[in-house]
């Protein structure tokens, strides 16, 4: 599946290609999850909640992808600096409530510009964070500018 991401931002084809390597991820895996992508301005193009997913996890994934654009960053870059005592304490408090630090959000860059980002939710943070940078990838994005 050959895949372009326009270079301004996410769009609802590339969003809905990105749900089809999701889907597969998935089956694949025999794992039940929730996705969403946004766009470059930390909007939900597309969310999704495979059959049996966590119902939490759904919210988690829009979250996990508004994180990442928002601050350009996986969000598993605050898993440390955000626990108490250190620098970043209370950041998941920011936003509205919208920022996370669980793992599982990547922003997307295309030729260093941010495009949007996606967040996966629904299993370990670790896989989730996997399985988002596997698909980041497969669309030809990537995860660090």
């Amino acid at each position: 599946m050959s895949i372009t991401v326009p270079a301004d931002s996410i769009n609802n084809e590339s969003a809905v290609a990105a749900l089809a390597l999701f889907r597969t991820e998935c089956a694949t895996r025999g794992l039940a999850l929730s996705f969403a992508i946004a766009d470059a301005g930390g909007n939900i193009v597309l969310s999704y909640r495979t059959d049996g997913a966590q119902l939490g996890s759904f919210q988690l994934a829009q979250d996990k992808a508004y994180t990442a654009v928002a601050f350009q960053n996986p969000t598993s870059a605050w898993a440390e600096s955000s626990t108490p005592g250190n620098p970043d304490w209370g950041i998941a408090l920011t936003l509205g409530g919208k920022v996370t630090v669980i793992a599982g959000g990547v922003p997307l860059f295309v030729s260093g510009k941010l495009v949007g980002a996606i967040g996966v939710s629904g299993t370990k943070a670790a896989i989730d964070e996997v399985i988002a940078t596997s698909i980041a990838s497969q669309i030809g994005c990537e995860v660090h500018p």
